[in-house]
C-alpha cells in the first residue's frame, strides 16, 4: 500500500490558545492548557474538561431559545402548542421545515412563512414551487378596522438571496406585500411563525403542522398539511379579516419536467387540461378540488390536489372561492386577484380562461371583536398514486416498475383526505401535541431534543415512502430531484434509531424485507433491495457492516417487539446471513472470529484486513446471533457464535487496539482469484495487490459502531471497555476541530469555516497515499455514533459538546435546522440523533421478558419502544426512590422497572398498561 510522508495533524492546544473572535488579545479567561495534561489523561482528561465542561454546563442550563423576552418565553412555554428553538432574523433564511405524512412526501414551510419545496409528487423536489400560470402557492390576509384597511401575503421578510435575479427577483411571491417582523418557533413537527407589523393593528401566528403519532404509523400518515392562521385584533374596534389560500393546479408537474423561456429560464411543465372545481359538500369544510382530464393516469405525476377552510356548523365565517384566475398576460392574474381581495376580502369568481394548471383560491371573512382571537383554518392535501420502483430509470420504466404507495391505498383522492380529516383532526392534533408535550418535558438536554426531534422529520421527506403493502422502505437521502442512493441501504440505515424506537412495525417491516426477501438462499444479503420484490435479490452484493448490522437490528426489534412468531418467520435468513460470513474466500472464511476478507461497507470501497468498523459489527452479530439461537433452542449455534464472538474479541483487543484506539491491519488478496467474487462490487480498488482506499493506520470515527448499537442492544462490551473509552478520547484528541479554517479537504464539504466538527479520520502516524474516500470529510450521522458512544462511557460533556457542534452548524442562517445532508438531503444515517435519547435515559426494554430500564436521575424521562411511549418521573420519597410510569399511547408489557444503578420494582404479576394507564413503583436496592 502506497504511504506519503506523515503530516503532523491539527493541535487541538495550539488552536484552544490562540486568540479567539471574542477577545483578540488572546486574554480570556480560561485556563491554559498544559499538553503534558493531554498525555497524561489519556488525551482528554484535563484537557476536555477544559474545553467541554463549560460548554456542556451552559448547554445544560440554557433555556430552549438561549433567553430572549418575556413574549418569546410565552411562546416556549405554551403548554397548547410547545415549543423548543425560536428563528429570527438571518436565522430563518434557510429554515425549511417539511410538513406531510410519514411516507406521503411534504412541502417546506419557510422561515418567513413561505410554502416551497412541493416534494408531494412521488419525487424529490428541491426548490420546485408551482410558479405557474401568473400565480404561485400563498396565503394572505385582508383587514378592515375603522378607517384603516390593508392587505399582505401572510409572509416575513424575504430572505437577502431572493433580491437579486437577472430579470428582478425569482421569489414565488416577490410582488406582494408583506410583514416586516417574523419569528419561527419549532418543535417538530410543530411549526409556528409569528407575524407582525409596526402599524398594522394586529399580529398573526401559523401554526402548521401534520399528525405524527409515535406508535400508529397511520395515524401519522396524512397526506395533507394543516395550517392555522391564528388572528389576534389588536385595535379598540371590531376587525373584519378575511385570511385566503391559493394554490396552483400542478397536478402532472414535478419539478423534474421543464420547459424553457424565452430567457432560458427553466419553469414546470407537464400539466395538460387540468381542472379545477368546488369540492364536494361536506360537513364542515368547504374549498377546491384540483385534478387533471389531460395527464395520463398511469404517469407518475398524475392525482389531485385539495385545498380546504375547516368551517365548523358553528361557525359564522363566510368562505369564498375562485376556481380559476384571469389571464395572466402582463402580470394580469395577480393584478386582478389582488385588485379583487384587497377591496373587501371576499373572491368573486372568474370564467376558466384555459390555462392547463389553473389556479384556485379559498378565502374566510370573520369578524374579530377587539381585543380577541380568531383561528382561520386550512387544509392543503394531495394523493398521487403512481410511485415508481427506484432502481429503473424514468427513461426505461414500464407498466412492472409502478410499485404505489399505503397512503393513497387509503383515501380515493385528495378531497377524500380533507373531508375525512375533518372529524379526525382534533384527536390528531391532540396525540401529536400530547407527543411533543412529553418529549419536551424530559430532563434531557435541550439540544439532544433538538437532534433527534428535527432529523425525526427525514420520515416525511421523500428520502422515505411505504408501499401498498404497508411496509417501509428508504433512499439514503435526496438530491434536489432524485431520490439518491436506492434500496434501504443496510449499511446507511444500520445507524438510524429515530424508526425502530417510533415506528415499531414500519422497523420490523424493514428486517422482512431484508431477511425474507433480499437474503438468498446462501445468505447473501443484498444492500440495495429492488422494487418490486419480486426482484429484491437482483442487486446481488453483500456490505460487511450492512449484513452484521441488520442482524443485530432483528435482535433489537424483536426485544422491543416481543414478537416470537415473527422472528421465527426471518430466523432462518438471519441464520444463513451469520452463516454468509464463513463461505471460501469470504469476510472470515478461515472461521476466527475476526473479518479478513474484502469487506464491502459504507465508506463505498472494500477494506482488505482486519479493522474495528467491520470487526465491532461482526462481533456484535455473533452477540445477537448467540442470543437469538438460545432463545429459540439452537443451542449448537449460540455456541458456534458465542465462540467466534469470544475469540475474536481476544484478538481485536491484542492485535488492532495500538495503545490509543484501534486501527486497520490491511492484508492484500493479492488478486481477485482469493476472493467471492460476488464480494467486490467495483468502486474500490483496482489493484488488489496494493489496494488504495484503506483506513490502515487511520483513527476512525465511527470505529466502534458496533458498540455503539451493542450499547442500545443491552448486548454488553465487544471488547475491553477501557480500550473503549481510550478509543473514543483519542477520537477527540485527534478528530476533533475547534474550526476547519486550516483543514484540507479532497471530498465534500459539509461544514466549513469557524465551524466545530468531529473528521471522519485522522492520521497521526503514516496516511495512505489514497485513503479511503470520506477520511476528510464531516458528517452528521458518524459524528452522532461517537457522540453516543462517548455518552454511553460517561463522557457526557463531550458528547454533549459533539452535538451541539452539529445542530450549530444547522442554525437556518447556513443550513435549514431540518435537512442534516450527506448523500443527499434528509440523510437516514442523521436520524442516529435519537440515540442520544437512549443513551441519556439509559432506556432499555425487552419485550420479551417485561424488563424495561430508565435512568435514576430524579426527574421526567422520556421512554418509547416503537409500540408505547410515555414519561417515567423519577423521585426521591421519604428516603425511597419512587418512579412513576405513564403511557401515552399504545401499550407496554411490564413485569420490572428497573433504575441503573440503584435497583429493581418488581410486580407480582406481569401486567400491560394502555394508552393513559400509569404506574408507581418503589424500587428496591439491587443485592
Amino acid at each position: 500500500m502506497n504511504q506519503r510522508k506523515p503530516t503532523p495533524p491539527t493541535d487541538p492546544f495550539r488552536m484552544a490558545q490562540e486568540p479567539r473572535e471574542c477577545c483578540p488579545a488572546g486574554d480570556c479567561e480560561e485556563p491554559a492548557l498544559d499538553r503534558r495534561d493531554f498525555f497524561r489523561f489519556g488525551g482528554w482528561g484535563a484537557a476536555a474538561a477544559a474545553l467541554f465542561q463549560p460548554l456542556a454546563a451552559a448547554q445544560l442550563e440554557r433555556s430552549a431559545d438561549g433567553g430572549g423576552s418575556p413574549e418569546q418565553q410565552r411562546l416556549l412555554s405554551d403548554p397548547a402548542w410547545p415549543t423548543l428553538r425560536a428563528y429570527r432574523g438571518e436565522h430563518l433564511d434557510r429554515l425549511a421545515m417539511p410538513i406531510g405524512g410519514v411516507g406521503t412526501g411534504c412541502l417546506s414551510l419557510m422561515g418567513n412563512g413561505a410554502l416551497r419545496d412541493f416534494e408531494v409528487v412521488n419525487r424529490p423536489a428541491k426548490g420546485f414551487t408551482p410558479v405557474v400560470s401568473g400565480g404561485a402557492p400563498f396565503f394572505a390576509i385582508w383587514f378592515e378596522s375603522g378607517q384603516q384597511r390593508g392587505a399582505r401575503v401572510l409572509e416575513g421578510p424575504l430572505p437577502v438571496r431572493a433580491f437579486e435575479g437577472s430579470h428582478g427577483s425569482l421569489d414565488a411571491t416577490h410582488n406582494l406585500p408583506r410583514f416586516t417582523d417574523a419569528e419561527f418557533l419549532a418543535a417538530w413537527p410543530l411549526g409556528r411563525l409569528e407575524l407582525r407589523q409596526s402599524g398594522v393593528p394586529l399580529k398573526v401566528s401559523l401554526k402548521a403542522f401534520s399528525p405524527f403519532v409515535p406508535t400508529d404509523s397511520d395515524a401519522s400518515g396524512w397526506p395533507m398539511a394543516v395550517l392555522c392562521y391564528e388572528v389576534t385584533n389588536q385595535s379598540q374596534l371590531p376587525m373584519r379579516v378575511s385570511v385566503c389560500g391559493t394554490l396552483p393546479n400542478f397536478v402532472g408537474m414535478d419539478g423534474w419536467e421543464t420547459t424553457r423561456d424565452w430567457k432560458g429560464d427553466r419553469h414546470p411543465a407537464g400539466a395538460s387540461k387540468n381542472r379545477n372545481r368546488e369540492g364536494a359538500a361536506t360537513p364542515g369544510i368547504a374549498g377546491v378540488f384540483l385534478d387533471s382530464e389531460g395527464v395520463p393516469a398511469s404517469a407518475e405525476g398524475w392525482g389531485s390536489l385539495a385545498l380546504a377552510a375547516l368551517q365548523p356548523a358553528s361557525d359564522l365565517a363566510q368562505v369564498s372561492l375562485r376556481t380559476h384566475w384571469t389571464n395572466p398576460q402582463w402580470g394580469g392574474a395577480i393584478l386582478d386577484f389582488w385588485d379583487d381581495f384587497a377591496a373587501d376580502g371576499i373572491l368573486d369568481s372568474r370564467p376558466d380562461s384555459g390555462q392547463d394548471a389553473p389556479i384556485a383560491s379559498v378565502a374566510q371573512l370573520a369578524t374579530i371583536p377587539a381585543g380577541t382571537t380568531r383561528a382561520f383554518r386550512f387544509l392543503l392535501a394531495w394523493h398521487f398514486p403512481n410511485r415508481f420502483t427506484w432502481n429503473t430509470r424514468e427513461e426505461n420504466r414500464t407498466d412492472e416498475d409502478r410499485i404505489g404507495n399505503h397512503y393513497t391505498t387509503r383515501f380515493a383522492n385528495a378531497w377524500d383526505v380533507v373531508a375525512r380529516a375533518a372529524e379526525a383532526l382534533p384527536a390528531l392534533e391532540r396525540r401529536t401535541v400530547g407527543f411533543v408535550s412529553d418529549f419536551l418535558a424530559s430532563s434531557l438536554p435541550p439540544v439532544v431534543k433538538e437532534a433527534a426531534l428535527f432529523n425525526a422529520s427525514t420520515l416525511v421527506t421523500q428520502t422515505c415512502f411505504r408501499t401498498p403493502d404497508g411496509k417501509f422502505y428508504g433512499w439514503e437521502g435526496t438530491a434536489d430531484s432524485r431520490g439518491c442512493c436506492h434500496g434501504s441501504c443496510t449499511h446507511v440505515w444500520n445507524y438510524e434509531q429515530t424508526t425502530p424506537f417510533l415506528f415499531g412495525d414500519l422497523a420490523w417491516s424493514m428486517r422482512e424485507v431484508e431477511f425474507s426477501h433480499a437474503t438468498d438462499s446462501q445468505g447473501l444479503m443484498s444492500f440495495r433491495v429492488h422494487l418490486p420484490l419480486t426482484r429484491a435479490q437482483q442487486f446481488g452484493r453483500p456490505a460487511a457492516d450492512g449484513q452484521m448490522g441488520c442482524i443485530m437490528k432483528a435482535y433489537r426489534d424483536w426485544q422491543l417487539s416481543g414478537n416470537e412468531v415473527a422472528l421465527r418467520r426471518i430466523w432462518p435468513g438471519v441464520k444463513r446471513a451469520m452463516e454468509f460470513c464463513w463461505i471460501s474466500g469470504g469476510w472470515d472464511a478461515d472461521k476466527d472470529g475476526v473479518m479478513e476478507g474484502a469487506q464491502h461497507n459504507t465508506m463505498d470501497v472494500e477494506y482488505y484486513g482486519p479493522n474495528p468498523q467491520m470487526g465491532f459489527w461482526y462481533l456484535g452479530a455473533l452477540r445477537a446471533c448467540e442470543r437469538m439461537a438460545d432463545f429459540l433452542g439452537e443451542g449448537e449455534f449460540a455456541a458456534t457464535c458465542r465462540d467466534l464472538r469470544t475469540k475474536g474479541s481476544a484478538w481485536m483487543d491484542e492485535q488492532l487496539f495500538n495503545g490509543e484506539y484501534y486501527e486497520q491491519h490491511v492484508q492484500p488478496p493479492g488478486d481477485a482469484s482469493k476472493v467471492a467474487p460476488m464480494l467486490l462490487v467495483g468502486m474500490g480498488a483496482k489493484d488488489l495487490a496494493n489496494p488504495d482506499f484503506q483506513l490502515a493506520s487511520g483513527c476512525l470515527v465511527d470505529q466502534l459502531v458496533g458498540q455503539y448499537m451493542a450499547s442500545i442492544c443491552g448486548l454488553g462490551y465487544l471488547a475491553k471497555r477501557e480500550n473503549m473509552e481510550a478509543t473514543l478520547r483519542a477520537i477527540l484528541k485527534h478528530n476533533y476541530r475547534e474550526s476547519l479554517e486550516e483543514h484540507f479537504n479532497s471530498m465534500r464539504s459539509f461544514a466549513l469555516g469557524k465551524e466545530k466538527a468531529l473528521l471522519m479520520a485522522s492520521y497521526p502516524k503514516d496516511r495512505p497515499a489514497k485513503p479511503f474516500p470520506y477520511w476528510s470529510e464531516v458528517m452528521t450521522g458518524f459524528e452522532y455514533t461517537a457522540a453516543v458512544g462517548m455518552l454511553y462511557e460517561g463522557m457526557t460533556a463531550e458528547g454533549l459538546t459533539c452535538i451541539q457542534n452539529i445542530r450549530d452548524r444547522y442554525d437556518g442562517w447556513k443550513r435549514s435546522p431540518f435537512d442534516e445532508a450527506e448523500c443527499g438531503h434528509h440523510y437516514a444515517r442523521a436520524m442516529a440523533a435519537w440515540a442520544a435519547v437512549v443513551a441519556l435515559s439509559e432506556f432499555r426494554y425487552s419485550a420479551v421478558t417485561g424488563e424495561m430500564m430508565l435512568t435514576a436521575k430524579p426527574g421526567a424521562h422520556f421512554w418509547s419502544t416503537g409500540y408505547a411511549f410515555g414519561r417515567c418521573e423519577v423521585a426521591i420519597r421519604d428516603g425511597a426512590t419512587v418512579a412513576t410510569l405513564r403511557v401515552r399511547e399504545g401499550s407496554v408489557r411490564l413485569q420490572s422497572l428497573r433504575l441503573a444503578g440503584v435497583g429493581i420494582g418488581q410486580l407480582a404479576q406481569p401486567r400491560t398498561l394502555s394508552a393513559g394507564e400509569s404506574l408507581e413503583l418503589r424500587v428496591s436496592p439491587s443485592v
